[in-house]
């Protein structure tokens, strides 16, 4: 689950992610090929981000303009619906490593019930069903 590549540019953990845990097109990351994926994630505005790309950025901390409006936006978004904050995830991955940071994340994201993961956006452990939230 602990992949640096399956972390997105805006901070997402794809490995908890709904559109890469389900069985029937699985998406295969932010930074993994287009194929499969919804629109949304092709033309991302992060991913695809002009700054990013132009000055070969890991993640949106790295840039000048952090936080950006479009990362605030998708921030506020998770941290209401999904008691996740992408600003949080980077400042971490910043501040800690992205080492560390994915060892954090596989143990906030792992079911104490089965040991599978559970899902950012449904709160459920997609092993088990256990509802985490």
């Amino acid at each position: 689950m602990s992949d640096i590549l399956l972390v997105a540019p805006c901070g997402m953990n794809c490995c908890v992610c709904m559109a890469y845990l389900r069985e029937k097109n699985k998406c295969p990351g932010c930074r993994g090929t287009d194929v499969n994926k919804p629109f949304t994630r092709v033309k991302c505005k992060l991913k695809t981000c002009e700054i990013l790309t132009k000055n070969k950025l890991t993640f949106c901390v790295e840039c000048e303009k952090f936080p950006c409006d479009n990362l605030k936006h998708l921030d506020k978004r998770y941290s209401t619906k999904y008691h996740m904050s992408m600003i949080e995830n980077l400042e971490n991955i910043q501040k800690l490593g992205i080492g560390k940071f994915l060892i954090n994340e596989k143990i906030r994201w792992t079911c104490t019930e089965c040991g599978g993961t559970i899902c950012v956006h449904t709160g459920n452990c997609y092993n088990c069903g256990k509802k985490i939230w």
